[in-house]
């Protein structure tokens, strides 16, 4: 074992600078200092080297030899200087989130002039000549087929002068919500694009429509920020008529207030054309709209103000997908903490321990991340098959709870016809990454709207519109943090039959959970 990590330490180290010297795993200190030498002695003789004894000395821990190497390496998110920030594009089908995404990465220089072409004669092809930019963003075959769905959540990078952006486009349609949660709980703020066509707005506004949903999913979810971008302004039902915009807005404001949103100060509205491109990058034309005055969309996603995160706290990412790749590799983004190559590290619930062996941010291999970003990490320790979405790789020091059992705070959204919210009442828990099947175990109390203190009497059911205090089970192990300590892993959906019931947020966990 030992000679196969010189051997790789060699081939590392000549491929990294000098400064940022890669140690081999299980490396004990001398075998470090043999490395340097032999790289300074341009790496002559190898074979002697590695036939020296070595010392018995007591070893050093991995996590220590890791922190050191850390600490000498400048903290590559401080060197980029730019801020990251997760964006999540939601609202009902066909209002053109995927098209604005496209849009936006071609403006951003992301995208070619002729993978433009090849994607407008792949569109026109199929007779949909308007959703080639949509290309850009749903790229499998199953997504272009299924006349302009989006399925899963797509991912796609751009810049701004001050900003890195990671675009989450999530699905519209109600029968891919699950994956819409799972993409608005990696998001730092939510675009929320609405159709400005005759019928179109209508249509997802109203009961059952996408955009309520998604954006009483995106409050419960942690998306705090919110642009409200009505598309399709250049439609010829609308022409950027100032009186359907502010018809638009004077209905979505009550609504987006009800939901929990400070309409002031958190969320914006502007209006753009997705297809051509208008008020996205530059300012619209007079000409076009004599009447808007604010900025275009790169503008205000530029001017939002990035939550705090803690660089310093305990690791915490979501496991949100795995595959094998020279190793194990995890996907996630880190809600708190930093990690560096070398770091000793959990895989919850399974309290697998595992090594860090590389960590990629976007495309690039770094030496270290830190909160917000989306990474992959290479891992040793663990096999694939034995992660799954829904997992968190934690630190060691304090590790997250595990809990097959906590008590919450319900705010029942909207019930199924006939049915009574009450103990023995079954769900589908959406939790960070996990979804998990769950019961309601006991209605503890019901909490009074307008007081917020808990009322007196003893609860048994509850209807639509109430917030109540319960305990809810899972089958399995889930990791899950109270909402007091980590917003992102306690804030919670709970549906039944594809449509969302209640949101909520883990306020006790028991104190026998395995952390």
């Amino acid at each position: 074992m030992d000679i196969e990590a010189e051997i790789r330490a060699l081939q590392l180290d000549s491929a990294e600078d000098n400064n940022a010297t890669l140690i081999p795993e299980d490396a004990k200190p001398e075998e470090v200092e043999m490395t340097d030498k032999v790289e300074e002695e341009g790496m002559t003789d190898e074979v002697d080297t590695k036939s020296q004894p070595v010392q018995a000395e007591p070893k050093v821990k991995d996590k220590e030899v890791a922190d050191m190497d850390c600490a000498e390496v400048p903290d590559e998110m401080e060197s980029q200087k730019k801020r990251h920030l997760n964006v999540v594009f939601i609202g009902h089908v066909d209002a053109g989130k995927s098209t604005t995404g496209g849009q936006i990465l071609f403006l951003s220089g992301q995208v070619d002039d002729r993978t433009i072409q090849k994607y407008e004669k792949e569109a026109k092809d199929k007779s949909r000549e308007s959703w080639y930019m949509a290309y850009i963003m749903d790229t499998n075959e199953e997504e272009r087929v299924k006349v302009g769905k989006t399925v899963e959540v797509g991912r796609a990078q751009f810049e701004t002068e001050t900003t890195r952006f990671t675009i989450l486009d999530a699905p519209g349609h109600k029968s891919y919500v699950p994956n819409m949660i799972s993409g608005a709980s990696q998001a730092d703020i939510g675009v929320l694009v609405i159709s400005a066509r005759k019928g179109e707005f209508e249509t997802g506004y109203e009961r059952g429509g996408q955009t309520r949903e998604h954006v009483q999913l995106a409050k419960t979810l942690g998306v705090s920020k919110l642009l409200v971008v009505v598309n399709k302004m250049d439609d010829h039902t609308v022409n950027w008529s100032k009186e359907r915009y502010d018809e638009i807005e004077s209905k979505m404001v009550p609504f987006l207030r009800s939901s929990g949103y400070n309409v002031k100060k958190d969320v914006q509205f502007l209006p753009i054309s997705g297809l051509v491109g208008t008020n996205m990058k530059t300012r619209v034309d007079k000409n076009i709209c004599p009447w808007w005055n604010g900025p275009c969309l790169f503008e205000a996603l530029d001017s939002v103000e990035v939550p705090v995160r803690d660089p310093k706290g305990p690791y915490r990412m979501p496991i949100i997908d795995k595959f094998k790749d020279m190793g194990t590799v995890v996907m996630g983004k880190v809600e708190s903490g930093s990690i560096c190559e070398g770091d000793s590290l959990l895989v919850m619930p399974n309290k697998a321990p595992v090594k860090v062996l590389a960590v990629y941010c976007d495309e690039d291999k770094v030496r270290r991340a830190g909160p917000g970003e989306n990474l992959r990490v290479r891992l040793s320790g663990i096999e694939e098959e034995d992660i799954s979405s829904g997992f968190v790789l934690s630190s060691v020091v304090k590790p997250i709870p595990t809990v097959t059992e906590f008590t919450a705070q319900l705010q029942i959204l909207e019930l199924l016809e006939n049915a009574i919210f009450t103990a023995g009442y079954k769900a589908v828990l959406h939790i960070h990454s996990v979804v998990e099947e769950c019961e309601i175990v006991e209605l503890l109390q019901q909490i009074d709207p307008k007081t917020k203190k808990p009322m007196k009497k003893k609860v048994l059911f509850v209807k639509n519109g109430a917030v109540v205090v319960c305990r809810i089970q899972v089958n399995s192990l889930i990791c899950v943090e109270k909402f007091s300590d980590f917003p992102q892993l306690g804030r919670f959906t709970l549906r039944t039959e594809g449509k969302t019931i209640a949101v909520g947020k883990v306020t006790d966990l028991p104190s026998r959970s395995s952390a």
